[in-house]
């Protein structure tokens, strides 16, 4: 009997402890009376650029689990590499430049020759011996406006702006995913410089209440010599590792820019004209299935396209989804994305995620909007606009009305397959329903049912009283 309780007691600690992991409910995190749209809190300047936080200890922001920031790259800036404890999910919202993904124990699959490395042709030697330099990395990936990328747990990372505008980004940390084992504070762990340089300008209140992520950089607490002899460098090269003395912060700018092996746009177009046969574009691929691995992986795509929309309606919008269907990696890292245009005065349907919380930023424009919470109660009724986040957690109802310059927005949902049900529209809950459940239902005629029932034939995008076909913003976009 000792033992009948013991096993008892064993698997309902072990399902309260999944639970918990898995999800914020059983802390009582998402019983919100009141969400608000949030601007970023924090700003942390550095010399090539500035990362702007939201708070994620906001209600909001606790009950999705995830942490938002932006980061404004200026052109030559590089953001030094690191990696996270928990997966990210990133949306360019402006400018191009590139991105290193490293993997450690995947090969350098990205090399020079001799022929293409002549200028880095030098004397070395008392003797006047030459010597070509040849770099190995691994591949590194161009991004642009509208592409969204994907990093794993663990999986270090940089971004360098080679472009001639700023480049900026916003970025959702999921730290309630299961590959976080730490606690829910979001932390970075940077591979070089001296990202605390800018924290010392930050006046006020103590850091641990200012909701802020944790970083450093992980060399500067190991001691000087065992980094030496792990690199087999002097000592005063070591010490550079820790970037004690270096001033430049978290995104540094390279003058003399920064040079990588790539392929160039000609090789590039004829790399994917081989692949795909002539005639025939990316939604054409031969895989199989089983190509990707860890190392070969896909971690971009571009959801701007207009011509990848999943829903289109010419008189109010479209709406492109992501998830580990079109982007396999996303089933690893748990997470999926969404990119919603509406014109002016256009409507998005009533709506709830089945299975997911949704961070909303806007990127363009304003719009109305309304969440109402399981208790019928409107927990957010007004205006959003560029730049600012709000979250909608699972099941919460909510509807999006453009205002009279559109909106434009992207969402990260905390699910690799996120599902939507809406309220309204040809594929609603209520064009499901029998006539009668509705008239019964509402103490309506049945005539009253049959309008409710088929009063729109759009899918998810409305068009508004005053809406309109904007061909020049199709074709611009």
């Amino acid at each position: 009997m000792a033992k009948l309780i013991l096993s008892l007691s064993f698997i309902l600690l072990f399902s309260f402890t999944l639970a918990l992991r898995e999800g914020s409910w059983q802390q009582g995190e998402c019983h919100l009376s009141r969400i608000n749209a949030r601007e970023p809190t924090f700003r942390l300047e550095a010399e090539g650029g500035v990362t702007e936080f939201w708070d994620h200890t906001n209600d909001e922001f606790q009950c999705a689990g995830v942490s938002i920031h932006r980061h404004r790259i200026n052109p030559r800036g590089l953001v030094l590499p690191a990696y996270h404890n928990a997966p990210v999910l990133v949306y360019v919202v402006r400018g191009r430049g590139t991105l290193g993904y490293l993997i450690s124990g995947c090969p350098e699959t990205f090399e020079s020759s001799q022929e293409s490395q002549q200028e880095y042709y030098e004397e070395r030697g008392e003797e006047g011996r030459s010597h070509i330099f040849r770099d190995k990395h691994q591949k590194v990936r161009e991004i642009r406006q509208g592409y969204v990328f994907a990093i794993p747990a663990g999986a270090a990372h940089w971004t360098y702006n080679n472009g001639e505008e700023e480049l900026v980004t916003v970025a959702v940390q999921d730290v309630a995913n299961y590959a976080n084992q730490l606690d829910r504070t979001p932390r970075s762990f940077y591979l070089a410089g001296n990202p605390l340089r800018g924290q010392q300008q930050q006046e006020g209140r103590p850091r641990e209440q200012r909701g802020l992520p944790e970083f450093g950089n992980v060399f500067r607490g190991f001691k000087v010599r065992p980094l030496s002899e792990a690199f087999r460098v002097d000592e005063e090269t070591a010490r550079l590792l820790r970037g004690e003395n270096d001033t430049r912060g978290h995104i540094i700018r390279a003058e003399q820019g920064i040079q990588f092996v790539s392929p160039t746009l000609r090789e590039e177009y004829g790399r994917r004209e081989g692949q795909y046969g002539r005639g025939e574009g990316p939604y054409y691929t031969r895989d199989n299935g089983i190509e990707e691995t860890i190392c070969t992986a896909e971690i971009k795509e571009n959801l701007d396209k207009p011509s990848r929309a999943d829903i289109y309606n010419p008189r109010a919008g479209r709406f492109s989804t992501l998830n580990s269907l079109t982007l396999p990696i996303l089933r690893f890292i748990r997470l999926s994305a969404a990119r919603g245009v509406l014109y002016r005065d256009a409507i998005m349907a009533p709506h709830w995620f089945l299975n997911a919380h949704s961070a909303i930023y806007f990127t363009r424009g304003e719009c109305r909007m309304q969440i109402v919470n399981h208790l019928g109660q409107a927990v957010f009724d007004g205006q959003v606009r560029e730049g600012q986040v709000i979250v909608v957690p699972q099941n919460f109802a909510a509807v999006k009305q453009a205002g009279e310059q559109g909106c434009e927005w992207i969402e990260f949902n905390t699910n690799d397959n996120a599902m939507m049900n809406t309220l309204s529209g040809r594929t609603s809950a209520f064009r499901a329903m029998p006539v009668d459940v509705i008239a019964n239902a509402y103490q309506i005629s049945r005539e009253q049912a049959e309008r409710l029932k088929y009063s729109r034939r759009e899918t998810l995008l409305f068009s508004g009283s005053s809406s309109r076909y904007e061909r020049g913003r199709v074709a611009s976009a």
